[in-house]
């Protein structure tokens, strides 16, 4: 049976903590869908295009190196409902700190009801990425910081561009 792996998140933009979960969940599956999650009352900075650009561009070399499929999707309902749609066997969730913890554990055995068949797997951060999150970024990135240690350089360029626009 084919190993889908399904990693969704606004992704908005792509950090350097997200490629590191995805080089991770890309060890575990076969085919790995990074689902870009569509909320109607939330206003991202990128579009869908732009992120789903970002993503495939960001994650091609960790496709290539670990011999799989990443490609991209959008949702708008259930995580788990997309995942199963999708015939998804895993769930990636990424872990910075308890926090995230508290948080993933009950959506997890939430989940885990709903589609005993998807299994959830936690994957911590290293310690390099930690600290890293898109909010952060995006705050950082409109007060005209360096987010260059904390994203891929051509994302760097994308909210310069975005914020320069902005002004």
């Amino acid at each position: 049976m084919e190993r889908i792996g399904y990693y969704a998140g606004s992704f908005d933009p792509i950090t350097n903590g997200h490629l590191d979960v995805l080089r991770a969940g890309a060890k575990l599956c076969d085919r790995l869908i990074v689902a870009i999650g569509i909320h109607p009352g939330k206003q991202p900075l990128f579009d869908v295009a732009e992120r789903r650009a970002m993503i495939e561009k960001a994650s091609a070399s960790i496709a290539s190196q670990a011999k799989i499929t990443i490609v991209t999707a959008t949702f708008g309902n259930l995580v788990v409902d997309a995942a199963k749609k999708a015939k998804a066997t895993i769930l990636i969730r990424g872990l910075r700190d308890g926090t995230d913890f508290d948080y993933e554990m009950p959506m997890s055995g939430m989940n885990a009801e709903m589609a005993p068949k998807i299994q959830t797997v936690f994957i911590p951060a290293t310690p390099a990425t930690r600290h890293i999150t898109g909010t952060l970024v995006r705050q950082i990135a409109a007060m005209g910081g360096d987010v260059s240690a904390f994203v891929p350089a051509f994302v760097a360029q994308k909210l310069s561009a975005k914020y320069a626009k902005k002004k």
